[in-house]
């Protein structure tokens, strides 16, 4: 795609209220400043369809896969209000136009946002799914009924929190960084995004306030947990929580989560994502909120005999 392309790409994203945030252009150039590109199908001179990618190279193999921080990308389209069977064929039509403007490459993978249920067309042309799940809570203009889904041990976590942590909102982008990789290296994991990419989703999100920190300290200035969150038109995201181990007992990660819940409500929006987990401890915990179980597709594609056989394709993809 041309240089003036991206740039319609980055003011039209910019302004379309139902396009999720880790598809505008602003946050791919955070994500991925080089690595990005977009095919679009426009009808009128309308924006009509879109799917942004991310282009890297794994030895000789050429991949579109997730950029870093990204809980999904995938196909964007346009509302219609015509009835259903049409509307299913315009889709079929827009998706396979989508897939024709696609560079070509050995393997493709994307996590899609779960408002995305049709994936059909995509089977059609012999791409494979997974279904994989996140956690949503909705209604958040009731918090009080919010609030009284979470598990008893939640909320006694939350109660134990209050007493022996205060919330701040004053946790600069550098402390949270290395605080959760000394967090996750007391664990014995190291980090999985570097300070660069971080930094330029804290500060593209900051400027446009749409990206947030929150953290808990007691008296002495522990910081036993922070929270970044960021927003879009339409939901609030969990993404990246730091956990120190010696506080876990605290209760200040749900704390956390509970003011984030808050301010997601008082930003006027009515939905707040964890972005979901495979890993069964952390279903659990997001589960415990009382959030609802939303399916979303994991879109792949090998056209690629030989990358298929590559013992390591799932770690390329992700």
């Amino acid at each position: 795609m041309t240089g003036n392309a991206k740039r319609y790409y980055r003011d039209w994203s910019a302004t379309e209220p139902t396009l999720p945030i880790f598809s505008k252009g602003w946050w791919l150039d955070a994500v991925a400043p080089d690595g990005w590109s977009v095919t679009i199908v426009e009808n009128d001179g309308s924006v009509a369809a879109c799917m942004p990618y991310i282009k890297f190279r794994k030895g000789p193999y050429t991949v579109l896969g997730m950029p870093p921080l990204t809980q999904n990308l995938g196909p964007w389209i346009s509302h219609s209000s015509a009835k259903y069977p049409k509307r299913l064929a315009r889709e079929k039509d827009l998706m396979g136009k989508l897939i024709d403007h696609l560079p070509d490459y050995h393997g493709f993978y994307q996590n899609w946002h779960y408002s995305r249920s049709n994936w059909l067309p995509f089977y059609w042309r012999d791409f494979s799914q997974t279904t994989r799940y996140t956690y949503v809570i909705e209604g958040l203009s009731k918090l009080d009924a919010v609030f009284s889904e979470f598990e008893h041990s939640k909320r006694k976590n939350i109660k134990k929190a209050e007493e022996s942590v205060i919330v701040s909102w004053d946790l600069g982008p550098d402390e949270f960084y290395h605080n959760h990789k000394m967090t996750l290296r007391k664990q014995g994991q190291t980090i999985a995004y570097s300070y660069d990419v971080f930094r330029r989703v804290y500060d593209s999100s900051h400027q446009r306030g749409m990206g947030r920190i929150l953290a808990a300290y007691d008296s002495s200035r522990n910081l036993h947990a922070a929270l970044f969150i960021v927003f879009d038109e339409m939901s609030a995201y969990d993404l990246i929580s730091t956990i120190d181990p010696d506080f876990r007992a605290s209760g200040a990660a749900s704390l956390l989560v509970k003011e984030a819940i808050k301010y997601t409500a008082e930003r006027g929006l009515n939905k707040f994502d964890f972005e979901g987990s495979m890993i069964e401890s952390v279903e659990r915990s997001f589960r415990n909120f009382g959030a609802r179980q939303v399916p979303y597709h994991a879109v792949s594609h090998v056209p690629s005999r030989t990358f298929r056989v590559v013992k390591a394709f799932g770690q390329f993809l992700k």
